[in-house]
């Protein structure tokens, strides 16, 4: 059995393979938050800043990042393709399924069809939102209570751009999109440091 989702998930990814956001996306700006300490598990699981997704996913993650460069906007990524290595460390530490994907059932981020985004200005500067990225609770909403209207409206140039893209937003996170074709690809486990050669 093995040996058959081995070769139905090489396939996959022969046709739709992990492909650099930062080859894709030239002013994208990589914010890797699992590659540093900035996180809610407090320390370092990828080896390097770096950001991959199923290429059909990158495409339309480019689309957004256009739309919003016409407003003088520019993509954040904390986080992308997440092996399920990882998940599973996070599952560990979080196992609330409103925020963190059991490892059993997996999540976009493991199929490569999930991205965790924000939005700077064209100097570069983080635009204010209604909570920090990976803040599990109310505030972390798209329009959480408390949210002030500069932040709200951050939130909602986000979500307008990814939606229009063909991504789904979670209600529970700001960051979290998700390509709805990823709901049929394999779960992957290739470690980052085998994708950055």
């Amino acid at each position: 059995m093995l040996a058959v989702v081995t070769a139905l998930t090489a396939a996959a990814l022969a046709a739709d393979p992990l492909v650099d956001l930062g080859q894709v996306i030239a002013d994208v700006v990589l914010e890797m938050r699992y590659a540093g300490a900035a996180n809610f598990l407090g320390r370092a699981v990828y080896p390097r800043s770096a950001a991959f997704l199923r290429r059909s996913s990158a495409a339309k993650l480019a689309q957004a990042a256009a739309a919003l460069r016409e407003k003088g906007l520019r993509l954040t990524v904390f986080d992308a393709y997440r092996p399920l290595s990882v998940q599973r460390l996070m599952w560990k530490a979080k196992p609330d399924p409103r925020f963190v994907a059991d490892p059993m059932r997996g999540s976009a981020h493991n199929r490569g069809g999930a991205v965790d985004v924000g939005l700077r200005d064209a100097a570069g500067r983080a635009l204010s939102m209604p909570s920090a990225f990976d803040e599990f609770g109310p505030r972390a909403a798209h329009d959480a209570p408390g949210a002030s209207r500069e932040e709200r409206t951050n939130a909602r140039i986000l979500k307008a751009a990814m939606e229009t893209a063909g991504f789904a937003s979670l209600a529970e996170e700001w960051w979290h999109y998700r390509d709805p074709a990823s709901k049929d690809w394999p779960l992957l486990d290739i470690p980052l440091e085998e994708l950055a050669r």
